[in-house]
């Protein structure tokens, strides 16, 4: 499932519907409960997706954040 492609459709309708509400002055929306859970389901997806993917990238550079950074100080001598 992480590799299925997002069915993003149902969220681009919903931002392009609420640009057109705005553009409208509308000071609202009103949404069938069938588009809501779509809208609900597929942010949720989403959401997880990215979290998920989050996580992995955490993983996979904690490794790497155990690097030795060595630092002299020698009171500003060389200069010139």
């Amino acid at each position: 499932m992480p590799n299925d492609k997002l069915n993003t459709a149902v969220i681009e309708s919903f931002i392009k519907q609420v640009k057109t509400a705005d553009s409208s002055k509308f000071k609202e929306i009103r949404l069938p409960i069938g588009q809501a859970k779509d809208i609900t389901f597929n942010l949720a997806l989403l959401l997880n997706r990215l979290h998920g993917r989050l996580e992995d990238h955490i993983a996979t550079n904690q490794e790497s954040t155990s690097e030795v950074i060595q630092i002299t100080m020698d009171g500003g001598t060389g200069w010139k």
